[in-house]
């Protein structure tokens, strides 16, 4: 049983040591994230060459993604690395305070507007909300706070606004410069960090094609005001991030379920893929099997019916990468077997206005309703596959394509499984046969078994698929 549910492994100073990388290869890895709020331009296009090394290397292509940092709101750093903070005490963030003259009094801040856009009552939450501030009152650029919940407090953590509202681009300066290294990689999906719109979206895509970049855009929904304009911020959109952990600081955890649940049925609703995202396996930075907790939390996101699942230090930084990636594929492949996963109600009272778009939906239904063993797609574009793929079912999905653009972005789709196909004849059975005869060499296929074979008749046309047919290895056809 193929694993339908993707897997993205961040890369980072564990998955650098010798064989790491290969054996994330073969625990089962889709895609590969880039964390560009660490390392340097060089770090991020020697890992993508090593990871394009190895899709060569083993013939199984793995998506590359590249996370920009966007406007990570940070406190300074303190004179002694970190200060303890008693509850009730005073503590201020001021911007003119020196970057490393930090105390237990008060803190530098690199977010020069943030004193004009909190009031009396705001409440800070830093370093992901273990530290709670309640705003007293502002003085020019220094805010005055009693600590509501206290604790360390270290050196350069990151600083939420309870319900949002904070007026940062989604796009910083430093993005901009490293959407030119993005455009060296030639990644197949760039993530923006904190997007408020549609326009912060649409910013990111116009600086990429001027790179002659065409990455498919993940847009991490982070912010509170993302939430409010979820369908605008999906529709902009390629990929959806459920980015819990900004999220959460910002709507509270308590919130956090239910609106991850709504933003993966939506985004599928939308035809969009979707990752979750943010402590997925924690606990395996350090030790080597997860906690209940995590299991649960990964089959409830299979379940719910997300495209990928995310690891960021248990793969970057951990102790223990290659475990987490093996331990992330059983939970998928485990939850994929139930009946409930596998069924699906999508879209059976829309009508289509595409050919394409209901070719697909018809080969799902046959597919999910009769004997197949799989679906093979010739895709230009690779949106047969993408609406395939938001069908629940347990039929493994091949898109075949010559573009290595389609086979990158169909990495992340769910059950979608990408195969470099090019063809010279234009005739539809030797087609077929060479479509079936690439299943049966790379052993997805054998003799007697049934597949159902979408493709345009003017093969090599965008937008044009408007054939199925049903085929039964051996039966007739070459293979």
């Amino acid at each position: 049983m193929l694993r339908r549910t993707k897997i993205l492994a961040t890369l980072g100073p564990a998955s650098d040591k010798p064989g790491v990388l290969e054996a994330l290869f073969e625990a089962g890895i889709d895609v590969v994230r880039m964390n560009f709020s660490h390392g340097i331009a060089q770090d991020h296009i020697d890992r993508a060459a090593a990871v394009r090394a190895l899709s060569k290397k083993t013939g199984r292509l793995v998506g590359i993604l590249c996370d920009l940092q966007g406007p990570k709101i940070r406190i300074a750093k303190f004179k002694d690395t970190k200060v303890w903070l008693d509850e009730g005490q005073a503590f201020a963030l001021d911007i003119n305070l020196a970057a490393e003259a930090g105390n237990t009094e008060e803190v530098g801040i690199t977010y020069e507007p943030l004193a004009q856009e909190v009031q009396t009552g705001s409440r800070l939450l830093l370093d992901d909300g273990r530290i709670v501030l309640d705003v007293v009152s502002t003085n020019g650029k220094r805010i005055e706070c009693t600590v509501h919940v206290g604790g360390y407090l270290s050196n350069n953590k990151g600083i939420n606004l309870q319900g949002g509202g904070l007026s940062a681009a989604a796009l910083t300066e430093k993005d901009k410069e490293d959407i030119k290294t993005i455009g060296v990689i030639g990644a197949d999906f760039v993530a923006v960090s904190f997007p408020r719109c549609a326009e912060d979206l649409h910013e990111a895509r116009r600086l990429l094609e001027a790179e002659d970049c065409y990455a498919g855009i993940v847009s991490k929904v982070e912010r509170a005001e993302a939430i409010e304009a979820m369908d605008e911020i999906i529709l902009a959109s390629d990929v959806v991030m459920v980015a819990r952990g900004d999220l959460g600081v910002e709507i509270g955890d308590a919130n956090l379920p239910a609106v991850q649940k709504k933003l993966i049925s939506r985004s599928r609703d939308l035809n969009r893929a979707v990752i979750t995202a943010t402590q997925m396996m924690e606990s395996m930075i350090e030790n080597p099997i997860p906690t209940r907790a995590e299991v649960f939390d990964i089959a409830n996101a299979v379940h719910d019916g997300t495209d990928a699942v995310m690891l960021s230090a248990e793969t970057a930084s951990g102790n223990y990468p290659v475990q987490a990636v093996k331990a992330m594929a059983n939970i998928c492949q485990e939850t994929e077997k139930q009946r409930s996963v596998r069924e699906s109600k999508h879209r059976l009272d829309h009508q289509f206005s595409r050919i394409d778009e209901a070719i697909s939906m018809s080969a799902m239904y046959l597919a999910n309703h009769s004997n197949v063993n799989g679906i093979a797609t010739l895709t230009e574009s690779g949106s047969t596959a993408l609406w395939m793929s938001r069908i629940s079912s347990g039929i493994p999905i091949y898109a075949f394509s010559s573009h290595k653009k389609t086979l990158g972005r169909v990495t992340i789709y769910r059950g979608v499984f990408p195969v470099y196909f090019t063809h010279e004849s234009m005739d539809h059975v030797n087609v077929n046969n060479e479509i079936l005869a690439k299943l049966k060499k790379r052993g997805l296929a054998k003799k007697g078994d049934t597949f159902i074979i979408t493709k345009g008749d003017l093969t090599g046309e965008e937008g044009g698929t408007n054939a199925l047919k049903v085929v039964v290895l051996g039966e007739g056809l070459t293979p």
